[in-house]
């Protein structure tokens, strides 16, 4: 039987995530609820809120608490937003984007990873979330354009068709840099151009597509 970890949920927010600066209500809320130990194998159950990524299969992580938090705090998310989440990976931020947001559309490249997640998110009972296998480098352009767009793994560059499916006014987060180092970048869109931001450094598995890295 599975382990209640609502304390251990509890100690992350309070000690991972506020004194980082994560303060949007909504994302400490959603971190405190969502289960995170239920994305990952059972062997790991024990060290899901610990401050750092874990394997999930497939050489994919789950990323580190904080990173999830500070990635999402950045996307500024009210509850109305349609958000494009590029790597589903374990599920785990697609939860976390499904609570904040009124539709969440997410890609990933590995089939049986997004298998899973997609198991387990319909499990928890999420009916906001849309699920496709895909080079998510390229978007999804039959819904766009996004208010919010989360991308989980480090481009060389940011992916053209990306920016160009983000709505006026709208957020993209992107790790960009080489395969060692990235840096988080917040995009904002205006009717003139782009806003750039840098959230600081951090390290992402590749993103691999037709627009980041080549398989």
């Amino acid at each position: 039987m599975s382990h209640d970890y609502r304390l251990a949920r509890e100690r992350m927010v309070r000690n991972q995530l506020i004194p980082r600066g994560i303060t949007d209500k909504g994302v400490l809320k959603a971190m405190g609820k969502i289960q995170r130990h239920l994305f990952m194998e059972e062997a790991l159950e024990g060290e899901a809120y610990n401050d750092h990524p874990l394997p999930i299969g497939h050489k994919q992580t789950i990323s580190q608490p904080y990173i999830v938090a500070l990635m999402t705090q950045a996307l500024e998310l009210k509850g109305n937003e349609k958000t494009l989440e590029i790597g589903s990976g374990s599920g785990y931020q697609t939860a976390i984007l499904a609570e904040l947001s009124s539709r969440v559309y997410t890609i990933e490249r590995i089939r049986p990873l997004m298998e899973r997640a997609r198991h387990i998110l319909q499990e928890l009972g999420y009916m906001n979330i849309m699920f496709k296998s895909y080079d998510g480098t390229l978007g999804w352009e039959e819904f766009a354009p996004y208010d919010a767009i989360i991308i989980t793994a480090g481009a060389p560059s940011v992916p053209e068709p990306l920016l160009d499916q983000l709505a006026d006014g709208g957020r993209m987060i992107v790790p960009v840099g080489d395969k060692f180092s990235q840096e988080l970048i917040k995009i904002t869109k205006r009717k003139d151009g782009y806003d750039r931001k840098s959230l600081g450094g951090c390290r992402f598995v590749d993103l691999i597509g037709a627009h980041g890295w080549k398989e």
